[in-house]
């Protein structure tokens, strides 16, 4: 993966990992600026995600979302292969001229650009078109039909594109129940009900991915279920959204192969305790640890630290 930052790295790596509600207000102004400064560069954007529903179904900016969520598409609106990483390049000088920090990821999957002030985070993603969907983060796609006319509202007196129905982008991202207003903890599961897992294999095929397993261990990541009092929990069920369930062995380690993207989303069930970690950074050949919080239950994000 490749990663570039402008500004302060240290600012960058605390907004991505302290996954704090925002301060609307602040929230409000930077998004503005932010529109702005991309009305003059001539990028067409829309709302995603938490921002979309806030501005859709509350006409506000959540008051417990983390960040502001807003994305284009490759191949849509001016924005191509062959001019994205020159967008991208003016879109960072433009911003770090207006005391923005960036951050640029880019893999063969995707193309992520992080735009911070005031600890307000801005996720800018650039999706590609995949057989007539995009790939939106977790893991579903949705039909590239939603964002190719794009529907203009009025939000936070600005302009604003989103996905066209906007009621079918929420639908397919939240579930049917988008409208009724849900706590951390509780839509993060309804989010993550909705993404397929593939076909369970056979014996035969599990034998033959467990092989493969061994004999290239680059494709698997390892985590080591801990319990509250610290102790190492056989027969830990650990569910991967879009990959599949998995149980801990007698000595609470997992194997986890993992699909080429960076972020993904766990449950992790035994005995009474459930918990979602909604966003995790796994890359391959690493081993992570995993332990309750007694003070917080629900609403984590990157807690799998190395081992």
């Amino acid at each position: 993966m490749e990663t570039r930052d402008t500004g302060s790295s240290a600012e960058i790596e605390k907004a991505m990992n302290s996954l704090s509600p925002v301060d609307v207000a602040t929230a409000e102004s930077v998004l503005k600026e932010a529109k702005e400064i991309m009305d003059q560069l001539g990028v067409v954007f829309f709302l995603r995600q938490g921002t979309c529903l806030g501005a859709i179904r509350d006409n506000a900016i959540l008051a417990w979302d983390d960040d502001i969520d807003i994305g284009s598409v490759i191949g849509l609106h001016g924005l191509s292969n062959e001019s994205v990483h020159g967008v991208v390049d003016r879109v960072v000088a433009a911003f770090s001229e207006r005391g923005f920090s960036t951050r640029v990821e880019q893999t063969s999957g995707f193309l992520y650009v992080l735009l911070l002030k005031s600890s307000i985070r801005i996720d800018w993603e650039c999706f590609h078109i995949k057989k007539g969907t995009i790939h939106h983060w977790p893991p579903k796609r949705f039909p590239v039909g939603l964002f190719t006319d794009l529907l203009e509202i009025d939000f936070l007196g600005q302009k604003h594109h989103v996905p066209n129905p906007p009621e079918d982008y929420l639908a397919t991202k939240y579930g049917p129940e988008w409208r009724i207003p849900k706590a951390s903890g509780s839509y993060e599961k309804d989010v993550l009900s909705m993404i397929p897992d593939p076909p369970r294999a056979n014996a035969i095929l599990r034998q033959l991915t467990k092989l493969w397993g061994l004999l290239f261990p680059a494709q698997t990541s390892h985590l080591l279920v801990l319990d509250h009092q610290g102790e190492p929990v056989a027969g830990a069920e650990v569910h991967v959204a879009g990959v599949g369930v998995h149980q801990t062995n007698i000595h609470g380690h997992v194997s986890l192969k993992l699909t080429g993207d960076l972020y993904h989303s766990l449950t992790i069930r035994f005995n009474t305790h459930e918990e979602v970690l909604y966003i995790e950074r796994l890359v391959h050949s690493q081993t992570y640890v995993y332990k309750p919080d007694p003070q917080q239950k629900s609403g984590r994000s990157f807690v799998l630290k190395d081992k």
